[in-house]
């Protein structure tokens, strides 16, 4: 099945059927960890799918792929969450699975600075593979080793502030932030999309028949000022 460049949204009728536990959600949002190897992307998803964190955890080869169901504002949400290897022989594999995704989080390590100074190129590659307007957050992963920080969260806070990215430290390790860095991304996009139901409803005239399985593009005027949305989600 092609997939379109742009950002889709799958309603429940179409994309919640069938499974063993016929789970039933209202939305379905696919969003990519993308970042150095070694930085803890596997590891902040296996804390946000399962409240798991292994220390012999083994670089992911290729893509693996997680999904966790929860509530927003009274509707159920899907995160179907694609962790993307860090390593360079695998980047022309993994970009195919940016078109389609709606929500990412670019993690670096905040002892290695080298990770940090890679994420421009990260995000350049991100843009040039999904949809320009994809929300965004930049991750400060391992805040628990403090004391061999590397990069300053002002430098991370003025990059991201820059690329009109949303911004946070976590800890895989100790669960800090984790849970509140994917429902940041997540509400983005619940909220984003549901002002562009509004406006199609408003326009069909109460239709809300024809808004089952359309495919809903998040334009940029839709988003909030990226300096305001640094303001609410600063590291702690």
């Amino acid at each position: 099945m092609h997939i379109t460049p742009s950002l889709l949204l799958c309603v429940a009728s179409m994309a919640s059927t069938g499974s063993a536990a016929n789970e039933q959600v209202d939305y379905v949002f696919k969003t990519v960890l993308i970042g150095d190897s070694a930085v803890g992307k596997s590891q902040i998803l296996s804390r946000f799918a399962r409240n798991e964190f292994s220390i012999d955890s083994k670089a992911t080869i290729g893509v693996e792929f997680q999904a966790r169901t929860l509530e927003i504002d009274h509707k159920s949400v899907k995160a179907q969450i694609w962790d993307t290897a860090g390593q360079e022989r695998y980047r022309a594999v993994t970009s195919a699975y940016y078109r389609g995704a709606v929500g990412a989080l670019l993690v670096y390590d905040i002892t290695k600075r080298q990770s940090f100074d890679h994420v421009p190129r990260w995000l350049d590659e991100l843009r040039g593979h999904a949809d320009k307007n994809i929300v965004i957050i930049l991750i400060g992963n391992k805040s628990d080793l403090e004391n061999d920080r590397a990069v300053p969260a002002e430098d991370a806070k003025e990059f991201a502030e820059k690329e009109g990215l949303y911004f946070m430290e976590t800890s895989a390790l100790e669960a800090t932030n984790v849970e509140t860095a994917f429902l940041t991304v997540l509400t983005a996009i619940f909220n984003i999309v549901n002002r562009k139901n509004l406006v199609a409803y408003e326009d069909n005239r109460g239709n809300a028949a024809h808004l089952t399985g359309r495919q809903i593009d998040i334009s940029r005027s839709a988003q909030e000022n990226p300096t305001n949305k640094n303001q609410c989600c600063k590291s702690s």
